[in-house]
């Protein structure tokens, strides 16, 4: 009986599912999605929209996390100062109530940001392109803004405002190549080996990141003897980093590094939303108050953000991140540096992406493109246009759109639904606040996994392509740069293949050469033949 009433019921759903799915694609939204043409329904797309946000929803806390690391707008002035004392810029290092507060509300900011031109960009993807692709801030652009540009609580060469024009004006140079069909011939300018091995490197970037105190678990650290070592310690120095007791003793190490098992055999099984989960244990367990691992510790910054936490669905206004635009100290070389390598990363990440996604979807057509192509570029360079105006990094499309793919989303209508559960995220910004950087690391480092799968692109036999290539990825984690790994590379591609360049130029000047003596030659005896004989 039981099991009669299950297949009744079964059998009531599929004709109900059927019903609205024949009802939808002759609707007029049906039509403009092109749902029977591309042999899709609305909850197919419905179930890929939810697979692809539940793999990239992470996006949300880790992007706010990285870019609040460089302080953003946050100022020296934001500092708590002693009673009839001025603060010191070691504020921005040191545990500083004021400072820190300012974080918090820098975090809320971004949090709100990066929802929101994460909405923007898919829904603009869905509607114009009609492809079911979303958008987000790019992992590797983020990482590079805000720890080589600006850097850690605004140590670095540029300031955030600097780094948001940048953003911009690379969007805009982008918008401009797209428009202008110069988007693949600016691709092949730079070397293949140092192409491939770019993704490489910014991910062993983002994980090293992920493995660090400020961003991640914790495990490793600064040392004075050896520049970085294991830690994961019970107490550290706030001003240096380094361990002063009980390495491999840290609790929140050891939460994050089960989130990070639960993420890797969630992965291992194929399951939708794995980094999800991972981030969510740790980040339940963190919420508990009065436990070694507590994000709410129990002083006046943990009693403060706990209020806020228990909120749970607030509305947050962006108050410093947005406009926060400043074109002043463009005359800097590491201004136009940062350009450069914006724009490549941007360009170079943005065509691996949508052709990657668009073979798994079978758009390719004959001719080696696919429907909405140019449009997609728009998208994509319009996005970031947008979220430099909020204040986050490059918007980029996302690799996790082929979790969606792979459930069947083949239009628009897919981007559309993801960028409704961005706008619905933009409601809960107390929980998002409230993750703790051990929870997200694991993610940065399975990020860093993910990226390393093009090394096997790499012809590792061929030195002239292996150095350039292990150049490329070893830099950008060591020297903390990713501009430094594209020049080192780019700079060892040209030595190595400077000898073939010289070699063949000699070459042809000596072959050159013979040809104009043996013309000069031939010239000469013509007219010594066509001479008249002398008259005796």
């Amino acid at each position: 009986m039981g099991s009669g009433s299950r297949t009744r019921l079964k059998k009531s759903w599929q004709k109900m599912e059927r019903g609205l799915n024949e009802s939808f694609s002759n609707s007029r939204v049906g039509k403009y999605f092109k749902l029977e043409s591309r042999k899709s329904c609305f909850t197919k797309e419905l179930r890929a929209a939810t697979a692809t946000f539940l793999t990239m929803a992470y996006i949300i806390t880790v992007n706010a996390t990285i870019l609040a690391d460089s302080g953003a707008t946050c100022s020296i002035s934001d500092c708590t100062a002693p009673a009839n004392q001025t603060a010191q810029p070691d504020c921005l290092i040191k545990p500083n109530a004021g400072y820190q507060n300012c974080l918090s509300k820098i975090k809320s900011d971004l949090i709100m940001a990066t929802a929101l031109s994460s909405m923007i960009g898919s829904f603009a993807m869905g509607l114009l392109a009609n492809l079911p692709l979303a958008l987000a801030p790019g992992m590797g652009p983020n990482a590079y803004l805000a720890y080589n540009l600006v850097g850690f609580h605004g140590s670095g060469p540029i300031s955030y405002q600097t780094a948001m024009a940048i953003v911009l004006v690379e969007a805009c140079a982008f918008l401009a190549i797209a428009a202008f069909g110069l988007r693949a011939k600016l691709a092949r300018l730079i070397p293949h080996p140092v192409r491939l091995a770019c993704a490489a490197g910014i991910g062993l970037f983002i994980a090293f990141a992920g493995l660090q105190t400020h961003q991640g678990v914790g495990l490793v650290g600064p040392d004075s003897s050896t520049l970085v070592t294991i830690t994961a310690c019970s107490s550290t120095n706030p001003v240096t980093g380094e361990c002063t007791g009980g390495t491999m003793q840290s609790p929140t190490f050891w939460l994050g590094s089960v989130g990070f098992l639960i993420t890797s055999y969630g992965l291992m099984k194929e399951i939708k939303g794995s980094m999800i989960y991972g981030i969510a244990f740790v980040t339940l367990i963190s919420w508990i108050r009065g436990t070694s691992v507590t994000y709410f510790p129990n002083t006046p910054l943990g009693d403060s953000n706990y209020h806020y936490f228990k909120k749970v669905v607030d509305f947050h206004k962006i108050k410093s991140t947005a406009g926060a635009i400043s074109f002043t100290n463009f005359n800097k070389s590491e201004v136009w540096v940062a350009l450069f390598t914006l724009l490549y990363v941007d360009v170079l990440a943005t065509t691996g992406t949508l052709y990657t996604m668009a073979e798994i979807g079978g758009f390719i057509n004959e001719q080696g493109g696919f429907e909405g192509e140019y449009l997609a570029y728009m998208v994509d360079a319009g996005s970031t246009v947008v979220g430099s105006a909020l204040g986050v990094s490059p918007i980029a499309t996302y690799i996790e759109s082929s979790a969606g793919i792979r459930e069947g989303g083949r239009t628009g209508l897919t981007a559309v639904i993801v960028g409704v559960y961005f706008f619905l995220s933009l409601f809960f910004i107390p929980l998002f606040t409230s993750v703790p950087p051990w929870a997200i690391g694991p993610s940065l480092v399975m990020v860093g996994v993910t990226m390393m799968k093009v090394v096997k692109d790499i012809d590792w036999s061929d030195i002239k392509e292996a150095v350039p290539a292990f150049v490329t990825m070893l830099l950008m984690p060591l020297t903390y740069s990713i501009s430094n790994g594209i020049i080192g590379g780019i700079g060892v591609y040209i030595a190595l293949n400077a000898y073939d360049f010289i070699a063949g130029w000699i070459k042809w000047m000596v072959k050159m050469r013979r040809r104009v003596v043996k013309e000069e030659n031939q010239v000469s005896a013509t007219a010594g033949a066509d001479a008249p004989d002398p008259i005796v």
